[in-house]
């Protein structure tokens, strides 16, 4: 059976992998399992920038509508906007369309319960057993059992509201921000949002045409952004994602200020506020050991998952912690989010610096961040790679070596047939000398070819 759920998903390039067909097809079965339990089930749709959103969110809603379902198109909106107006609307189930910080061929469909939370593997896998069907069985009601579909653009409005009111700070004003939009979901609502709050603002990437979205700007490339801060004299730079799910940041000296420090301020000052649940903070294991060395010296405890945000939200929700994220810039704030949210990450971080009157820079010192060096490798079999001897020597040997001071890690990629081989350690050279090591023992004894 064809897998077409990825780790946040259905992903694929427009009109060739992610076709209208699929989309579709796609909103036929899961618009069936998300609203079967509901007489009169209501689905809000939103999408990014990409221009091919049109032709997806078309085909997506002709699949919902096809099974009597009541859509209510969102327009261009944020992922996590999505998601929240979901659970506020009393919706079956939210979409998103959006291939997230991916270049502007690429698309994605992504799936929310009612409570708005994404869903969980099982209910993926009931939406592709429906796919693979070689006939389609599902409802098709007709006359005036039909679904009908609807404008409600000012969901956007009601989510910025939101926002607003997870911050104790009145307004940010005698704060300047520039702002990166990465001509995708943000792109009206950040500078919306922050003017409101009385905010100076100055913006970058607030000019989506359809085809510009991730182009040499947003969280991915936040080069230009520094280069705006430094040259505006703003307090502070907050970069978005295509989607507006992740944010990172740059301080008033132009310094990139990644999602594993974000996380650090964030946790530091809801401990110091008694907020942060069980004085714990969920992070990816792709996390830098600088920020593990932070946390510990301001005796904060930390839990790891595996690579993306669901595996962390779904710890958080087991273990009822506060505070998560990834050092990519997807960060969860559980009271008050169901998903990672680059605009109400950015509130927070800049409600801090106004609370404590420090500059993002100083906020962030706490972290020093090792250097990092990830190297791939292609190779026949990820999934057992590292249960080689030798293989398995090697890291220990490096593990041994590193003597406390560095951390390793050996996995295989989500998506790809790769085996990554991280390494961080106190100096650039001890970084490549211990990728080297383990990645040539790798190729030599179960082949591969280093990308």
């Amino acid at each position: 059976m064809a897998k077409y759920f990825g780790t946040d998903g259905v992903r694929g390039i427009a009109n060739l992998g992610l076709t209208p067909e699929l989309a579709f097809k796609l909103g036929r079965a899961g618009g069936y399992v998300l609203t079967k339990t509901t007489e009169h089930p209501k689905v809000l749709v939103g999408r990014d920038t990409r221009i091919s959103g049109y032709m997806l969110e078309g085909a997506l809603i002709s699949g919902l509508l096809s099974i009597g379902v009541e859509v209510m198109r969102l327009g261009i909106i944020s992922t996590p906007g999505v998601a929240y107006l979901t659970r506020a609307m009393d919706a079956s189930a939210g979409v998103m369309i959006s291939a997230s910080h991916n270049p502007v061929a690429d698309n994605g469909i992504k799936f929310f319960g009612s409570d708005g939370f994404k869903l969980s593997d099982e209910m993926e896998e009931t939406i592709e057993e429906l796919l693979a069907k070689e006939s389609d069985d599902l409802p098709r009601p007709i006359g005036g059992d039909l679904g009908t579909s609807s404008d409600y653009f000012e969901g956007s409005q009601k989510y910025l509201q939101f926002l607003k009111q997870t911050i104790q700070e009145e307004d940010f004003s005698a704060i300047s921000v520039a702002l990166d939009c990465a001509n995708g979901s943000t792109s009206s609502l950040a500078p919306h949002l922050f003017a409101d709050l009385e905010a100076d603002i100055v913006t970058l990437g607030t000019s989506p045409n359809g085809k510009n979205i991730n182009e040499g700007v947003g969280s991915t490339h936040p080069e230009a952004l520094a280069a705006l801060v430094v040259e505006k004299g703003v307090d502070c730079g907050l970069a978005f994602d295509g989607d507006g799910d992740r944010l990172i940041a740059v301080d008033e000296l132009g310094n990139i200020v990644d999602g594993d420090k974000i996380m650090y301020i964030c946790a530091t000052y809801l401990k110091s506020k008694g907020m942060l649940n069980k004085d714990t903070l969920v992070t990816t294991v792709m996390s830098n050991l600088g920020l593990y060395k932070a946390l510990q010296a301001v005796q904060i405890e930390t839990k790891q998952t595996k690579v993306g945000d669901r595996y962390v939200m779904e710890e958080m929700r087991a273990g009822n912690y506060a505070l998560g994220g990834e050092q990519s810039g997807h960060i969860i704030f559980l009271e008050h989010s169901t998903t990672g949210d680059g605009m109400l990450t950015a509130l927070q971080l800049v409600g801090i610096m106004k609370a404590t009157g420090k500059k993002l820079s100083e906020l962030a010192a706490g972290v020093k961040t090792y250097p990092q060096k990830l190297v791939n490798i292609r190779v026949a079999d990820k999934f057992h790679v590292t249960e080689n001897p030798a293989v398995a020597q090697s890291i220990k040997d490096v593990e041994s070596d590193m003597a406390g001071d560095g951390r390793v890690l050996v996995r295989p990629s989500g998506t790809e047939s790769l085996i990554r081989v991280m390494a961080e350690a106190p100096t650039e050279e001890a970084c490549d000398a211990f990728v080297d090591r383990i990645a040539q023992t790798v190729v030599k004894e179960v082949g591969g070819e280093i990308q």
